[in-house]
């Protein structure tokens, strides 16, 4: 079964951190890109950051220099270290699996996190 699990969300203040956690299940992870992305309420989902096979790593503008992605293949993980979280963090937050192979995509259920006072 094809599966991606987030955890690690939760309730944070302004300027604290987080570390998301996504594990695979089904997939060849070694052979898939990964990827966060979040949707704030009303707004769209959107790219956060990325990681390739070579562990090349993307981000947004609005999260360079606070968040960094990582990838442990032997463990079929990627995370997400998020530091100086502003509210504007605030979102659910979507791991995603993209094959390089196939380019099928696997989505994860997602995993809010909250940044407030």
């Amino acid at each position: 079964q094809v599966q991606l699990v987030e955890s690690g969300g939760g309730l944070v203040q302004p300027g604290g951190s987080l570390k998301l956690s996504c594990a695979a299940s089904g997939i060849i992870f070694s052979l898939n890109a990964m990827a966060w992305y979040r949707q704030a309420p009303g707004k769209e989902r959107e790219l956060v950051a990325g990681i390739g096979r070579g562990e090349t790593a993307v981000y947004a503008d609005s999260v360079k220099g606070r968040f960094t992605i990582s990838r442990d293949d032997a463990k079929r993980t990627v995370y997400l270290q998020m530091n100086s979280l502003k509210s504007e963090d605030t979102a659910v937050y979507y791991c995603n699996a993209r094959s390089v192979v196939s380019s099928t995509e696997v989505w994860g259920q997602g995993t809010l996190v909250t940044v407030s006072s």
